[in-house]
C-alpha cells in the first residue's frame, strides 16, 4: 500500500507556497532548512510529482502541478483541524480564564449589556479583555493572546482562522460643531478638507503597519485609540471618521456634526467573531460569540432603500441596541 502524505508534510507544502521560498518557511516553521527540503522532497516522491521548480534562485515556483495539489492541501489541512477541534469540544470543560479581544468598532453599549449577562452566567470565569484597532483584533487571535476575536478589519483570510460575520457598525465622518469644515454647512470637496487636519488612530498592528484608510488631508495626527481620536474631535483639533455608536449622543446635542464628504468612504463596518479553528470555544467562548452575534446582528445592514443619514443611522443603531 503506497504510503499517504502526513498533515506535517502538508502544512510544510502550504508554509512553503505562502512564504516563496525554503528559507521563508523554515523560518516560519522554525526548522532548519534542511528538514523543510527533506520533508518536501518525501512529498514529492509519495505523490510522483514535482510541487516546486528548482531553478537556483531564492524563489520557490510552484510547478503546475503544485498549484493544482494547493487548494487540494488546503482543503484537508482545513477538515483535519476541524476534526480535531470536534474531539477537543467533546472533553472541554468550563474555561477557568477566557482572553478576548473586542475592536472599538463594537458599541459599548452592547459590550457592557453582554458582559454584565456573562459574569451571572458563568461567575467562576476570570476574563481578560484586550481592545485594539483596525487589524489588532486578527493579529490578537492569530498569535494566541485572544481566544476570540469581536470585530476587526478582515484584511486576508487566514487558513488557520474561523471568521463569521456578526453584525456591523457605522463610521461616518465628523467635526465638531464650530470646527471651520462644519461652519461651511454644505457637501465638502476634497479641497475643503486637504488643509484641515485630520485625526487618524494608528493602528499596532503588523497587519496594517503603513497603511493608511480614508486619510484624505495632507495634515495628520495620529493618536493610539478611537477614545483619544473621539475628544480630539470633540475639542475642535481636527476632523475625521468615527463610529456612529460613540457619536450617537454628541449628534444629539450639537456638539459634534456630521460632515458630508462624498471622497470619505463611510458606511457600514462588518464586525466578525474571530477563533483559532484547531481551537473550538468552550462553554464560555461560545456563549459569549452567540451573546455579541445576536446583539450586533440587529444593527441594521445598509441596502438600496437605507440613506446614510447620520440621524437615520444614529437612530436605528439605537434601537437595535
Amino acid at each position: 500500500m503506497d504510503a499517504n502524505p502526513t498533515l506535517d508534510q502538508l502544512q510544510v507544502f502550504l508554509a512553503v507556497a505562502d512564504a516563496g521560498s525554503f528559507s521563508a518557511a523554515a523560518r516560519q516553521l522554525n526548522r532548519a532548512q534542511s528538514v523543510v527540503s527533506y520533508t518536501i522532497g518525501n512529498l514529492e516522491g509519495q505523490l510522483g510529482i514535482s510541487l516546486f521548480a528548482r531553478n537556483g534562485t531564492r524563489q520557490s515556483l510552484l510547478t503546475d502541478a503544485g498549484r493544482a495539489m494547493l487548494s487540494d492541501a488546503r482543503r484537508i489541512v482545513s477538515d483535519l483541524q476541524v476534526m480535531r477541534a470536534k474531539a477537543h469540544s467533546m472533553v472541554q470543560g468550563l474555561e477557568p480564564e477566557l482572553s478576548v479581544a473586542i475592536s472599538v468598532m463594537v458599541p459599548m453599549g452592547a459590550t457592557l449589556s453582554i458582559l454584565r449577562d456573562f459574569q451571572q452566567r458563568f461567575p467562576t470565569v476570570s476574563l481578560r479583555i484586550e481592545v485594539g484597532e483596525l487589524g489588532r483584533i486578527m493579529e490578537l487571535v492569530t498569535n494566541g493572546r485572544a481566544s476570540i476575536g469581536i470585530g476587526g478589519a478582515l484584511l486576508e483570510q487566514e487558513d488557520s482562522l474561523t471568521v463569521d460575520k456578526i453584525g456591523h457598525n457605522f463610521l461616518l465622518p465628523a467635526a465638531a460643531a464650530d470646527h471651520p469644515l462644519a461652519k461651511l454647512g454644505r457637501t465638502l470637496t476634497l479641497a475643503d478638507v486637504r488643509e484641515e487636519t485630520q485625526i487618524v488612530v494608528s493602528d499596532a498592528s503588523d497587519l496594517t503597519a503603513g497603511r493608511d484608510f480614508n486619510v484624505l488631508s495632507y495634515k495628520t495626527w495620529r493618536v493610539s485609540d478611537m477614545a483619544t481620536k473621539h475628544q480630539l474631535i470633540r475639542g475642535g483639533l481636527g476632523w475625521g471618521g468615527l463610529p456612529a455608536s460613540i457619536l450617537r449622543e454628541d449628534l444629539r446635542k450639537g456638539r459634534i456634526v456630521h460632515l458630508d464628504v462624498p471622497a470619505y468612504e463611510q458606511g457600514s463596518y462588518t464586525l466578525y467573531a474571530i477563533r483559532k479553528t484547531a481551537t473550538p470555544p468552550g462553554p464560555a467562548a461560545a456563549w459569549l460569540i452567540e451573546a455579541f452575534r445576536d446583539k450586533l446582528s440587529n444593527c441594521p445592514a445598509p441596502d438600496s432603500n437605507m440613506s446614510f443619514s447620520p440621524q437615520l443611522i444614529t437612530e436605528k443603531v439605537a434601537a437595535s441596541l
